[in-house]
C-alpha cells in the first residue's frame, strides 16, 4: 500500500585519549571485537550524539558511515555513488519528482531490522523538524516524500532542482522511524543504531569518537579496520607528533611548515588533494559598517592574497577570483568584478562610504579549525589597518564561535565552506534569503537567479545562470573569497588510503596491511 507523508516546512588530551582507547582494546574479549584499530587525528569538535544538530563536514562524514546516507560524491571518480541507495532517477515527465531505489538487505546495527522507505521518510521529517536541527537547509527543496514500496521512496520538490543530489548526498542522515517512536528525543543516546558500515560506540565531546565495523555490511572487507577512532587534536605539532609516535595512523590537515618533516619521517607517507573547500571573509550587512557595499569592497581591495599565499601557505593555496575555482561545477574565468590588491582604492572607498578617518571593526577567527587560520588572519589585520580599518582581532574557540556564526551573530569573520562540488547549496546557504542567517544577506535578484539555475537541467544554461549569480556576489561582496588551501594528510605505512578532496574519511576506504 502506498503511504504518504507531507513534510513541514593539547597533548595531554592526546595522551588521555590514547590511554582510554588502549584500555578499551585491552579489556577481556576486546581483541575479538577490535582486531585492528586505526586512529585519525582531526581538528574539528564532536558536538554530541544528535546526528542532525551540527552541519560540519567532519560530522556529516561520521554520521554518513554510521547511521548511513543515500550516497556521496567521490572526488576520485568524479561521480555520485550510492551508499544506502542503489540507484536514482528524475522523472522524464515531471522534473519535480525524484525516485530513489534503496539497496535491499541492509540491516541495522544491534537488532538487524532492515532499512525501508519509511525510515528515509522519517529521516527527512526529522531533518526538518528536530528541535536541534542545523541541517534543514539541505532538504529545503523537498516538500513531500512518498513510500512507493518497501525499497522505493519518491521525493517531490517545490520546483525542478537539478543539483538536488548536492543537497542530499552526504547530508541527509538516515535514522530509524521505530526507534524514534520508542525513545523520542532520547533515541540518539539510548539507541544510536544505524544502517552504515560502521557503528557508533562512544563519543566524548571535545575529544574523540569511536566507531566499530559492521561485519554484516555488504561488501565490507576483513582488511577494513575493525575500529576507527577519530581524535580531536587541534594543535598541529601535537597531531604530527602523535602520527610519528604511532598513536595515530592518519593525521589530517598537515600545515605547510610541517610538510617536509612528514615527507622525511620513516614509516609515514604524505598524500595531498586538490581542495574543494573555499575560504572567505564574511561580512554581515545586519551590522555596521557592513551594511555599506563600499566598505565591503574596501576589504576586497585591501588584502594582498598572493602575498599571504606565498608567505603563510608557502604556495600551497590557490587564490580565488570568485566563489569557486577550477574543477568545481560552474567555474568560469569570466566572473566579474575581480579584486586585485589596491590599498589606495580601498582608502578611497572608505572615504566615499563616509569613513574618512577610518572605522572600528571586530574581526573573528576561530583558531586551529582551518589550516593556518590564525596565521593568515593575523596577516590580514595589518593590511586592513593600513587602509583605515581599526581592527579588534578576536580568536575564540571554535566550539563557542560556530554556534554564533550559525545564528548570524558574528559581523565579520574568517570562514570556510567545504565539499563545494556543485556550488548551489553553498550559495543558497550563505547568500539566499531563504538560506541560513550566517551572513544575513538578502538580494531578490540573486534569489531569482539561484532559483532559476536550480530549475535548469541543461548544463550550459545552468552554468550561465550561475555566472550571473557569481557576478552579483562579487559586486555586492557579502563575502570576499580568498583561496582554496591544498590539503595534506600524513598516513602511516601500516594502512592504505587515498584522500578525497571533500575530506571524507570512510572506513570502507581504509585497508589495514598485515
Amino acid at each position: 500500500m502506498r503511504t504518504k507523508r507531507i513534510i513541514s516546512a593539547g597533548r595531554s588530551l592526546v595522551a588521555a585519549a590514547v590511554m582510554a582507547a588502549a584500555a578499551a582494546l585491552g579489556a577481556p574479549g576486546a581483541q575479538a571485537q577490535a582486531k585492528s584499530s586505526v586512529s585519525i587525528g582531526v581538528v574539528n569538535d564532536f558536538a554530541g550524539w544528535n546526528p542532525y544538530a551540527d552541519s560540519t563536514a567532519q560530522m556529516y562524514m561520521i554520521w554518513c558511515q554510521t547511521y548511513g546516507c543515500l550516497g556521496t560524491f567521490d572526488t576520485r571518480t568524479g561521480d555520485y555513488e550510492g551508499i544506502l541507495a542503489e540507484r536514482w532517477e528524475v522523472s522524464k515527465d515531471n522534473p519535480n519528482e525524484w525516485t530513489f531505489y534503496l539497496k535491499k538487505g541492509i540491516k541495522r546495527h544491534n537488532d538487524g531490522k532492515e532499512l525501508t522507505a519509511e525510515d528515509v521518510i522519517h529521516s527527512l521529517w526529522r531533518n526538518k523538524n528536530d528541535p536541534r536541527t542545523a541541517q534543514a537547509n539541505n532538504t529545503r527543496p523537498v516538500t513531500e516524500a512518498i513510500a512507493v514500496d518497501k525499497y522505493t521512496v519518491k521525493f517531490i520538490t517545490s520546483q525542478p532542482t537539478a543539483p538536488l543530489l548536492a543537497f542530499l548526498f552526504d547530508r541527509l542522515i538516515i535514522t530509524g522511524k521505530d526507534l524514534y517512536k520508542k525513545y523520542g528525543q532520547d533515541v540518539d543516546r539510548k539507541a544510536p543504531w544505524g544502517y552504515g558500515p560502521y557503528q557508533v560506540k562512544d563519543i566524548v565531546v571535545g575529544q574523540r569518537m569511536v566507531l566499530e565495523k559492521n561485519e554484516a555490511w555488504p561488501g565490507i572487507k576483513k582488511e577494513n579496520p575493525d575500529r576507527l577512532i577519530f581524535r580531536r587534536i587541534k594543535e598541529d605539532e601535537a597531531r604530527v607528533t602523535a602520527l610519528f609516535n604511532g598513536e595515530l595512523q592518519m593525521a589530517q590537515f598537515i600545515p605547510p611548515h610541517l610538510v617536509d618533516r612528514v615527507k622525511s619521517a620513516p614509516g609515514v607517507t604524505l598524500k595531498s588533494t586538490s581542495p574543494v573547500e573555499v575560504m572567505f571573509l564574511a561580512m554581515n550587512p545586519n551590522f555596521k559598517p557592513w551594511d555599506n557595499k563600499k566598505v565591503r569592497q574596501a576589504v576586497a581591495y585591501a588584502i594582498n592574497r598572493e602575498a599571504i599565499v606565498k608567505a603563510i601557505f608557502r604556495g600551497g593555496a590557490e587564490v580565488l577570483h570568485g566563489p569557486i575555482g577550477p574543477g568545481q561545477y560552474g567555474y568560469s574565468p569570466d566572473v566579474e568584478p575581480k579584486y586585485a590588491y589596491n590599498p589606495e582604492k580601498a582608502k578611497q572607498l572608505l572615504k566615499e562610504a563616509g569613513y574618512p578617518d577610518g572605522v572600528e571593526i571586530d574581526f573573528y577567527t576561530a583558531t586551529n579549525r582551518y589550516i593556518n587560520d590564525r596565521q593568515s588572519s593575523e596577516a590580514i589585520v595589518p593590511m586592513l589597518q593600513a587602509v583605515g580599518f581599526k581592527v579588534r582581532f578576536h580568536t575564540p574557540e571554535y566550539s563557542s564561535h560556530w554556534p554564533l556564526v550559525r545564528k548570524g551573530k558574528r559581523p565579520f569573520y574568517y570562514q570556510g565552506r567545504g565539499s563545494v562540488i556543485d556550488p548551489s547549496a553553498m550559495l543558497v546557504q550563505y547568500f539566499g534569503t531563504e538560506g541560513t542567517p550566517r551572513i544575513g544577506y538578502s538580494n531578490p535578484k540573486l534569489d531569482a537567479l539561484l532559483e532559476a539555475q536550480e530549475r535548469e537541467f541543461d548544463s550550459a544554461k545552468r552554468q550561465a545562470l550561475l555566472l550571473e549569480a557569481f557576478n552579483i556576489v562579487q559586486e555586492e561582496v557579502p563575502a570576499f573569497f580568498l583561496w582554496r588551501i591544498q590539503q595534506h594528510y600524513g598516513i602511516s605505512n601500516r594502512i592504505e588510503f587515498t584522500p578525497m578532496a571533500t575530506d571524507r574519511v570512510y572506513g570502507l576506504d581504509i585497508l589495514v596491511k598485515n
